[in-house]
């Protein structure tokens, strides 16, 4: 398989080394709803940049409306208001981005970042108020962050639903804001705080409104309840289950892109940025066997194949941003040569350079055996790559189109102060 794929790799890569290069994929979308773009480590800035010129093409030429991604709603809500004019406070991208203080707070908070985010600021200084594009963080974990965005804006409103929130906040409070501890407390001793963000989140749901008040609070309001809930069931799953607590998490994801497109009434068109493993259809790989799902298979099959563009992205070597365990200090890491007979590993062997492949109806059939692609979190140990780091996918399955980087770089964080949680 090794030698025919790398022929085949030849026969309809594209080169990659500017811009302009990208617009034959440009050409591939066109009234697709939404365009996910993964990444195959969490720091690695040729990723970001790459994502970053696509992203703007998209928006200025296809008429995309928002950026998701992989991170917190709360901190990216902040984003949201400096790109669009409603922070008076902040005086750069720079300064927002020090409001991603959780662990791992590179992965948003970096200069390639900021530079993207004052691009989008300076573009919706152009446009109408309805025509700007939004930035939305759809993760799960900010329950507590939430919680405060909720009952503030309730006692700040004098809300009816101001009880409830506080009836919720004062369920985690013992719990000091520790993740763990109310995971423990709820998995293994039942007391938990369940019933109360069910409670809220539905008491929000009745009674939401419809208005397009001029800051989103009402669209904010909504995700943040949903975020407590579903990130209580995260927290009170994910020592006991694994499996179950990563489908919440996805499933978590893909909901929150649906109450956005409710909120721009179904018109909306979206840019994802999230890792491989949650943009690349899970259908595609051993994800499948465990019982696994993810947001690309998610977005697929709720939209339809047709709406739903999907890119993958990864390396041969280079040095990236990650950390040898949990919540520990980050470092510049370096990342050995991709594993003999590995996706990443055939396509140098197809040629050193940056290449982009599009996979459609004339050569899909191609790629269709089973190879491992390599993926890198937060969490990083190179001498055990062959144990962890490998997930086997069907490429032209998992992915409508891949960019490989031959040799990239570990991306720039921002100092922030953070909350390791």
């Amino acid at each position: 398989m090794g030698n025919n794929l790398i022929q085949t790799i030849k026969d309809h890569a594209v080169p990659l080394y500017e811009a302009d290069d990208l617009n034959i994929l440009l050409k591939e979308i066109n009234d697709q709803k939404y365009v996910l773009l993964g990444e195959s480590s969490h720091g690695t800035a040729e990723f970001y940049n790459i994502r970053s010129e696509i992203s703007k093409k998209l928006i200025t030429e296809k008429g995309f409306t928002f950026l998701a991604v992989e991170g917190d709603w709360p901190s990216c809500r902040q984003v949201n208001r400096y790109i669009k004019g409603w922070d008076d406070k902040n005086k750069s991208a720079r300064d927002v981005l020090a409001s991603f203080n959780r662990w791992p707070t590179w992965m948003w908070a970096n200069e390639e970042m900021a530079d993207f985010i004052e691009w989008l600021k300076t573009y919706n200084e152009g446009q109408p108020e309805d025509k700007k594009v939004g930035f939305y963080g759809i993760d799960v974990y900010s329950l507590w962050e939430s919680l405060d965005e909720i009952l503030n804006y309730f006692r700040k409103t004098n809300s009816p639903h101001t009880e409830a929130a506080q009836k919720a906040f004062a369920c985690f409070e013992p719990f000091n804001r520790k993740a763990e501890k109310y995971a423990a407390s709820a998995s293994f001793y039942s007391e938990g705080c369940h019933d109360e963000v069910i409670e809220l989140l539905t008491k929000i749901q009745l009674h939401k409104t419809n208005e397009s008040d001029s800051e989103e609070n009402s669209l904010n309001i909504e995700v943040n309840a949903l975020i407590t809930a579903n990130a209580e069931s995260y927290y009170r799953t994910m020592i006991i289950d694994d499996n179950a607590s990563w489908n919440i998490r996805d499933r978590h994801m893909a909901e929150v892109l649906n109450k956005i497109n409710e909120f721009y009434h179904n018109k909306a068109k979206g840019i994802v940025w999230e890792h491989n493993t949650h943009v690349g259809d899970a259908r595609a790989t051993d994800m499948e066997n465990e019982g696994l799902v993810n947001v690309g298979q998610l977005l697929r099959e709720r939209e339809g194949e047709e709406n739903i563009f999907i890119v993958g992205f990864g390396t041969n070597r280079g040095t990236v941003i990650a950390a040898d365990n949990w919540g520990a200090k980050p470092e510049k890491i370096v990342m050995p040569q991709a594993e003999a007979g590995s996706w990443e590993n055939i396509l140098y062997q197809a040629g050193p350079g940056n290449k982009l492949l599009i996979f459609n109806r004339d050569n899909k059939h191609l790629f269709h055996n089973t190879v491992r692609h390599r993926a890198i979190g937060v969490v990083y140990h190179p001498a055990h790559e062959h144990y962890g780091n490998y997930v086997a996918s069907r490429i032209s399955e998992r992915y409508n189109a891949f960019i490989y980087v031959h040799d990239t770089h570990a991306l720039h964080p921002l100092e922030t102060e953070q909350v390791y949680i």
